[in-house]
């Protein structure tokens, strides 16, 4: 399957785990924002911590939601 083409990534760090597969990201740029799991990350049950260097996918730049669709080693 190919990403949504009026999608952004971008990458960030986790800064805090909220229930329900939240989290809370600072980006590159340093905007923090809310973003959830994708589907394949909870599927493959994909671990991630605070601390972790992940790829955020959004809508617009501006937006302050996203989800998480990679999770880098």
């Amino acid at each position: 399957m190919s990403p949504k083409k009026d999608t952004n990534r971008i990458d960030g760090v986790i800064q805090e785990s909220l229930p329900n597969t939240l989290f809370r990201v600072k980006l590159d740029n340093g905007n923090l924002v809310l973003a959830h799991l994708a589907g394949k990350l909870r599927i493959h049950r994909i671990k991630i911590l605070p601390g972790d260097k992940v790829t955020i996918e959004m809508a617009s730049i501006e937006d302050d939601r996203g989800r998480i669709v990679y999770r880098k080693k």
